[in-house]
């Protein structure tokens, strides 16, 4: 039964393989149970129409046996009323019956073991569907911690590489030639700043000079006087 194929598929080995290839093994899980269902849903149509043949010749082969059961006692009737011909045809007509009957029961027979197979097997898809369901929030919850981990491995593989290592020796570098730069500047300037502050100093040392030198002067005068 082709429409029953995937049920010989539904095994935990098929479902590994196909989250391996998948690129998005939770949208592949998604679709993996809705093609079940769907499997399912034309399994059941299937067993539906099967189960409606088996009901057919169940029907069939319960009213042909009726049909010789009761040309059986209208023969054992007539012959009771001494009407053997009526009985003869009567025994006749239960003959072409009773072929039916064989015949029907044969019929129902087969078709009742279709339907039980079917059954069977329509069962047996919709408990695999139960069990992968159970188990779906589990393979996704697994899919997606594989996939942090994946993308953290990789942000770690990318972290502290020689490329970023070299990159922060030469803003090191860099840093400590600009440290190195501003202290020359400093001192360059302080240089600058200790010429003039003793030309300035001279220039204030002379006016203490001249006035010490009028103090004198005034001194000297005051007495002379």
């Amino acid at each position: 039964m082709g429409i029953f194929k995937r049920l010989r598929d539904m095994t935990m080995a098929s479902i590994n393989d196909l989250l391996d290839k998948a690129e998005d093994p939770v949208k592949m899980l998604n679709q993996f149970l809705r093609d079940m269902e769907e499997d399912i849903n034309e399994a059941e149509v299937a067993v539906a129409k099967q189960i409606a043949v088996e009901k057919k010749f169940k029907q069939q082969f319960e009213e042909a046996g009726e049909m010789v059961t009761k040309r059986e006692e209208q023969a054992l009737k007539a012959l009771e009323q001494g009407n053997e011909d009526l009985a003869r045809r009567a025994l006749q007509d239960k003959k072409e019956h009773q072929i039916r009957f064989d015949e029907m029961k044969k019929q129902y027979d087969i078709a009742k073991g279709n339907a039980d197979r079917l059954r069977s097997q329509l069962q047996e898809m919709k408990d695999e569907l139960t069990k992968m369901k159970n188990k779906k929030d589990l393979l996704v919850a697994r899919a997606e911690a594989a996939k942090a981990q994946k993308q953290i491995n990789q942000a770690i593989s990318g972290f502290g590489t020689d490329n970023a290592a070299k990159g922060f020796d030469r803003m090191s570098e860099k840093v400590l030639q600009m440290e190195a730069e501003a202290e020359a500047s400093n001192e360059l300037r302080s240089k600058d700043r200790s010429l003039d502050d003793e030309l300035d100093q001279l220039k204030k040392s002379d006016g203490v000079d001249d006035e010490l030198a009028a103090l004198r002067a005034k001194l000297q005068a005051k007495k002379e006087g």
